[in-house]
């Protein structure tokens, strides 16, 4: 592993490392990525070999069992995943992005690292068995179906991958899973939910969440498989059906195992579950709860009466579409009722990928500029961080906050779901 930082002061500094030094093993074993460095660094007394050009030094550490070097390394080569899914977002995206943007990250490491969604179709046995040496746990897997033939014809992998068995390995051998089901209607609904949702079930107490959440289509899927979107009425029926799951599949503590994300509520145009739906919110990073959790951030651990806005400020705030009924009955009239404050509220279509798309994390800044430009915009522009890369530099068409701030002739900002963040923003621009 190459060094391309080393923190003042640290063990790595009093060693006088250099970045470009390469680590190549601990107490004898060879470092592959960061999950061996931490899983090999937390110890007491430890070896260390690094190499520098030609040369290769040795050094004998006692320390602190949960101190590290102070190292930074360059970024782990991600794994890709296998398979060539019939709804996988990549696929429908238009050409001309950046080239991060078409690939297909199915790196196991990253699950347990950043709770990134995998298949396992890319894992063999001896992937299989480092997640359970060296206690990779929880891990997120994308299911989306269990039934072998509609596997093939979903994944388009070319050959049975052994699904339940890999889970039936991990789970046996004390790996805890959070799981997902992208919800394709006419595919992998009905009875292949149901036996999806019965052969996880039996994974318990090890599956600790089943996630399901509707498909994404983009208006790019030339020449890919028919999916039907997911509209109102099928989601109302689907919500229904939903409880019988909850009735049905339980944890081992009689506490609720499939959640559904919050698209389908608001698709459905019917209220959000209160809090105690979501449980410990386990699975919010993928939809499910992080309107409700928002919503409570600001409504029940925040005192918005202890804002003040010495001058009058005008913003304008915008989201995609899909938040839109939240935004405009709950949100917007709180931010609005602070004295001195004036919000105008613009949900932005998604003419980019088509306007079914509607989260706020795939709007181009293209989109918000063309929406935007002849408005009346007052002190700022106001959107989540979603719409920026992980880097939180450009959007997805490569636009930085700067050039949208240049086109739009008022300053453009994101902001967290934080609401000191947002207060932070709205009065120091």
């Amino acid at each position: 592993m190459k060094i391309i930082a080393i923190e003042p002061n640290s063990i790595g500094f009093e060693l006088e490392l250099q970045p470009g030094d390469i680590l190549e093993a601990i107490d004898g074993e060879k470092v592959r990525d960061i999950i061996d460095y931490r899983f090999r660094i937390a110890t007491e007394e430890v070896t260390l070999r690094f190499r520098s050009g030609a040369e290769v030094a040795e050094y004998e550490l006692e320390k602190d069992y949960d101190d590290d070097l102070g190292l930074t390394f360059e970024d782990i080569k991600i794994r890709k995943c296998a398979n060539d899914c019939i709804f996988c977002f990549v696929d429908q995206n238009p050409a001309g992005l950046r080239q991060a943007l078409y690939f297909r990250d199915g790196d196991y490491r990253l699950s347990f690292l950043h709770g990134h969604y995998v298949t396992l179709t890319n894992m063999g046995p001896r992937q299989l068995q480092r997640v359970v040496d060296q206690r990779l746990s929880p891990l997120y897997i994308s299911v989306h179906v269990t039934d072998p033939d509609k596997r093939l014809e979903m994944f388009l992998y070319g050959k049975d991958d052994k699904l339940l068995d890999k889970l039936e390995f991990l789970t046996a051998n004390g790996i805890d899973l959070h799981t997902q089901i992208v919800l394709c209607p006419g595919w992998n609904d009905g009875q292949f939910l149901e036996q999806t949702l019965a052969d996880l079930h039996r994974f318990q107490p090890r599956i600790l969440s089943i996630a399901i959440v509707p498909v994404g289509l983009t208006k790019h899927r030339d020449g890919l498989p028919f999916i039907p979107a997911v509209g109102e009425e099928y989601a109302r029926n689907f919500i229904i059906s939903a409880r019988d799951f909850d009735q049905k599949y339980r944890t081992a503590n009689n506490e609720r195992l499939v959640f559904l994300s919050d698209e389908w509520f608001i698709r459905a145009g019917v209220n959000l579950p209160d809090t105690g739906y979501y449980g410990d919110f386990s699975q919010v990073e993928n939809g499910v709860g992080q309107v409700r959790e928002f919503l409570n951030t600001w409504e029940q651990d925040f005192d918005l009466s202890a804002i003040n806005i010495d001058q009058p400020l005008t913003i304008t705030l915008g989201s995609g579409m899909l938040i839109e009924p939240v935004f405009r009955q709950q949100f917007i009239p709180r931010l609005n009722s602070l004295e001195n404050l004036t919000v105008n509220y613009t949900p932005i279509r998604n003419e980019f990928y088509g306007e079914s798309v509607t989260v706020t994390g795939l709007l181009t800044g293209q989109d918000i500029v063309n929406q935007l430009k002849d408005r009346e915009l007052g002190d700022m522009v106001i959107f989540s961080d979603r719409i920026l890369s992980e880097t939180g530099v450009v959007t997805l068409d490569d636009l930085s906050l700067e050039d949208m701030s240049r086109q739009l002739g008022v300053p453009v900002r994101v902001v967290s779901d934080q609401p000191q963040e947002f207060f932070e923003v709205v009065q120091n621009g």
